[in-house]
């Protein structure tokens, strides 16, 4: 019997190891290079991760932010003033946070950009039992008004509420009470209390009867919350931002165009997702503050920013801000016109 060669096709079996070897080499350093291909982008929010934010939550399972090219964390907090201080000092790249945090750094000589919109429409309002007969801020003047805390949206949106009808919070009582404030609302211990819309949803499943609600929109409507970040990043790292709004943009519209399966989702992902039913309402409320006029016009994201100057001089009115601010460097809407 001749001898077996040791071949492959008229290769030996050297060279066809040695050929073998290179190209796993040349495998792994693609693999290795692919993932060096992915950025890393870091979320800070004000909050732990709600059933509200599930579109974020969307990007994620459905590996929108990966196919952006992004490996995306985040980041949870305690407020929005601690999500942009996540910024500040670096911990993060993007921070999901109320716009009264970043005025207030901006005063201070921050560089910071707001660069989306993500709630367009104020979700801040003032409730009242129905028999305390409120129907105008003005019927708010000499009685206790609880606010979740004396550094919060809630407190903030109050005075712009009561300075519209030429009040302001020295013709009140205004009392902290924490963000389950609707309790001492109903025990009596404040006529009226300052919340949101989930917080008045929330209190109305629990029983609160018939209320009235004054809208803080309805006076001046100051964007809820907006994506920001240093102008440094903003300079330098554009592409990377745009990529991480558009799979933002992704995931909003399709919390939009299917909440069912978004409250679904929240399950999931939410620490307070256990209820679908809960879930389907607080994302409808959410939806609802996540289109305007404004962005039904131009697109997701969009600033006014005339309303938004109007939000600089009324802060400055009620001395929340000492020093003029110059809006439109502060807010952009460069990115959102992109995607």
């Amino acid at each position: 019997m001749p001898p077996v060669r040791d071949h492959v096709v008229g290769v030996s079996r050297r060279q066809f190891l040695h050929s073998s070897t290179l190209a796993m080499l040349g495998l792994s350093a693609g693999f290795r290079r692919a993932a060096a291909a992915v950025t890393p982008l870091r979320m800070s929010c004000w909050s732990q991760p709600l059933a509200e934010q599930t579109n974020v939550f969307a990007a994620q399972e459905f590996g929108w932010f990966r196919d952006a090219g992004l490996e995306f964390t985040f980041v949870p907090g305690a407020g929005g003033g601690e999500a942009v201080k996540h910024v500040l000092a670096g911990n993060a790249d993007v921070a999901f946070a109320n716009i009264e945090p970043l005025l207030f750094a901006a005063e201070k000589g921050e560089k910071l950009k707001a660069v989306y919109n993500i709630y367009p429409q104020n979700v801040f309002n003032v409730v009242s039992l129905k028999g305390k007969n409120f129907v105008q801020p003005q019927d708010l003047k000499g009685k206790r008004i609880g606010v979740y805390s004396m550094e919060s949206g809630t407190r903030h949106n109050l005075r712009i509420m009561l300075r519209a009808v030429g009040l302001d919070e020295a013709d009140v009582e205004i009392i902290p009470t924490g963000v389950l404030n609707f309790a001492p609302l109903i025990q009596g211990q404040v006529d009226a209390t300052a919340a949101t819309d989930t917080g008045l949803w929330a209190a109305q499943q629990k029983g609160l009867g018939e209320v009235n609600v004054l809208w803080a929109r309805h006076y001046l409507n100051t964007p809820t919350d907006v994506f920001i970040v240093t102008e440094a990043f903003y300079q330098t790292r554009q592409d990377v931002l745009r990529n991480f709004l558009k799979a933002y943009k992704r995931g909003t519209q399709w919390m939009l165009d299917r909440p069912e399966e978004a409250a679904q989702l929240a399950m999931k992902h939410a620490i307070d997702g256990k209820d679908p039913q809960r879930n389907l309402e607080i994302i409808k409320l959410r939806n609802t503050a996540t289109v305007s006029a404004d962005t039904q016009k131009h697109g997701l994201g969009w600033f006014n920013l005339e309303l938004l100057e109007q939000v600089e001089r009324t802060f400055r009115d009620l001395s929340l801000t000492k020093q003029p601010l110059d809006m439109r460097r502060l807010f952009t809407n460069e990115l959102v016109q992109s995607l």
